[in-house]
């Protein structure tokens, strides 16, 4: 029998299980997902979408990414647990067991399928889908033998934009891969600051991440110059397919430019404070970027 101290109030409980269930869906990274694939939407279909359409392609695609994201924490549970910043996620500490977990992230991703399906169209759910193998199946596995998995980790990072343009469009289109290519790209330098931040975690769980395997730093940040610079013109080209202005194309150079700037910058001192400026730089880019791009487009 427990005693009283061991009793924790039957509402407690419940809201300490819908968290960790919400948890296992990276809450802050389903929501980039959920802009990236709203704007993808509203800038592939008319200027009035219907917004019922809109939500449900969106809410898709976001069920998709959290149940992708689920799944690959049931797979890199053990590494989880070596590292300080994820090891109290509810799968390594122990509050949901793996096959529950199992369970839930394919009953997220398969209801998002069903959901693109049903309300989109078939290439926004095939793009899905193919979010979810590249994801799972090659990208994750790969983390753990090179440090090429950030460039493959980048493809379906970059999926849903296209998916909430297809979603609307109907084909991908010039304006569609723009979107992707923006977004692959941004993903670089981004992460090359994260892994700067974290290379002593990935370290510790056998992540051969660059910082990892070059802990001078040289190799990382020269990849976060070369991205960003590439990310310049790239950033452009809506204003050029027609998807944006000329507004958007100054607001886009500035952007860019500043991104490149702190790019430079982690590249030539490769402390943490650049590194970090690089990392809050990069999240507050990608937000302006589509704002900009939407705005222009009003």
């Amino acid at each position: 029998m427990a005693s009283p101290a061991d009793v924790v109030p039957l509402e407690r409980q419940s809201t300490g299980v819908i968290g960790d269930y919400v948890a296992l869906t990276k809450p802050r990274l389903n929501l980039l997902v959920v802009a990236t694939s709203a704007a993808g939407y509203y800038l592939g279909g008319p200027r009035a979408p219907d917004v019922m359409l809109m939500a449900q392609a969106v809410a898709g695609t976001a069920l998709v990414a959290g149940g992708a994201a689920v799944l690959n924490q049931v797979y890199e549970r053990d590494t989880d647990a070596l590292m300080r910043r994820t090891r109290m996620r509810p799968l390594p500490d122990g509050r949901v067991t793996p096959p529950e977990a199992r369970i839930f992230g394919a009953t997220l991703s398969l209801a998002g399928l069903a959901l693109l399906a049903l309300r989109a169209n078939a290439l926004a759910a095939s793009l899905a889908l193919a979010t979810l193998i590249v994801y799972l199946i090659v990208y994750t596995p790969m983390k753990r033998r090179t440090s090429l998995a950030t460039l493959i980790g980048a493809v379906p990072g970059a999926l849903p934009a296209l998916i909430g343009w297809t979603a609307s469009h109907g084909r991908i289109a010039a304006g569609g891969a723009t979107l992707f290519a923006i977004v692959f790209l941004w993903q670089i330098p981004h992460f090359m600051a994260i892994a700067w931040l974290y290379r002593d975690d990935y370290g510790k769980a056998g992540f051969p991440m660059l910082p990892v395997i070059e802990p001078e730093g040289r190799r990382a940040s020269r990849q976060a110059v070369i991205y960003a610079a590439a990310l310049v013109p790239v950033s452009l080209a809506p204003a050029l397919v027609g998807i944006a202005g000329p507004i958007y194309f100054g607001v886009a150079l500035v952007l860019g430019a500043a991104l490149l700037a702190l790019s430079v910058r982690f590249a030539s001192t490769r402390s943490e404070n650049a590194a970090r400026a690089l990392f809050f730089g990069s999240i507050t880019y990608l937000p302006l970027i589509w704002l900009a791009m939407i705005a222009n487009r009003l």
